[in-house]
């Protein structure tokens, strides 16, 4: 029961540790969609994610550690995940999309 408690605080105290969005990336911000894949970017840095795929669903809820390059990584401390993003925000005909771990994406408006 001391571990679990120990656990959760240090997952509540991690929690807040996210980094908002740098100037340069604000692009990146907002709700993306595809049937497959949400994906919510809020400025604060705070990351929510699912995927539809074989069968199953991924969901990751976590707080912004780092961008490299075009792709970013969320998670808390060594549980991380990077998010391939092989085509970064851009707007085609009023339309913003991006292209992430395969998938094109919208973003909501």
């Amino acid at each position: 029961m001391k571990r679990l408690s120990i656990l959760l605080l240090t997952i509540i105290a991690l929690a807040g540790c996210s980094k908002p969005l740098p100037p340069e990336k604000l692009s990146y911000a907002g709700e993306w969609q595809s049937p497959e894949m949400y994906l919510l970017i809020l400025e604060d840095g705070t990351v929510a994610y699912k995927r539809l795929q074989n069968g199953g669903s991924t969901s990751i809820n976590g707080p912004l550690k780092e961008f490299v390059e075009d792709d970013f990584v969320v998670g808390f401390g060594f549980l991380t995940t990077t998010f391939d993003v092989t085509q970064p925000p851009h707007e085609v005909q009023g339309t913003w999309t991006m292209v992430v771990d395969g998938v094109t994406l919208t973003r909501t408006p």
